[in-house]
């Protein structure tokens, strides 16, 4: 489980085809503390650390993780949002993440509200994709609260520190992100669907 507070940035170093599989190399500043066989959250997405060779590891990516993330995407150089599992003595500062992206989003806008930025997202419109105004949504793994909410987009603002700490400063009009709806509220629209 992991809560959506970002430790570290990896930039990408290396991808490798392999079948309808992609290996991913990134260099980072926790990934010569990692362990084989270790889930680590990149952009949000659990992978499973393969390969450790100084300060780089490697995870892969399947054909699922593909077609359901952003992950695709990456070319060389580019950064994700790095997150290690949280340990069972360790402390809940986001909220429950669970590291399966449910989809990806467009980002639709960015305002810059002069010491903070607002950031606007469309999605598909599902009864499984549902943000609330002041709940909790992961947007490429970082933790945030939804500020404003319709049935097909939300938007989050942004404080500098997160801004300069994540990816969020290279995300641009037009990019895909990966979304993770909270949990609580995926199984609250389950059982009312039940009924």
């Amino acid at each position: 489980m992991f809560t959506g507070i970002i430790e570290s940035l990896g930039c990408l170093e290396k991808i490798e085809k392999e079948k309808s599989n992609v290996h991913f190399s990134f260099s980072s500043s926790i990934s010569k503390d990692l362990k084989i066989d270790q889930s680590v959250a990149h952009n949000g997405v659990c992978l499973t650390v393969v390969n450790i060779v100084g300060n780089t590891h490697t995870v892969t990516a399947i054909e699922e993780t593909l077609l359901k993330t952003n992950l695709g995407l990456l070319q060389i150089g580019d950064q994700v949002n790095l997150e290690r599992c949280m340990p069972a003595n360790g402390r809940f500062d986001g909220h429950i993440v669970q590291g399966h992206v449910d989809t990806t989003a467009t980002c639709l806008a960015i305002k810059d509200l002069n010491g903070s930025w607002e950031y606007v997202f469309e999605h598909a419109d599902s009864p499984q994709n549902i943000t609330v105004q002041k709940g909790s949504i992961t947007v490429n793994g970082v933790s945030l609260t939804v500020v404003q909410s319709s049935p097909n987009s939300f938007s989050v603002c942004i404080i500098p520190y997160t801004y300069e700490n994540t990816s969020f400063k290279s995300i641009k009009v037009g990019d895909k992100i990966n979304l993770e709806f909270d949990v609580i509220g995926k199984y609250v629209a389950r059982l009312l669907n039940l009924k």
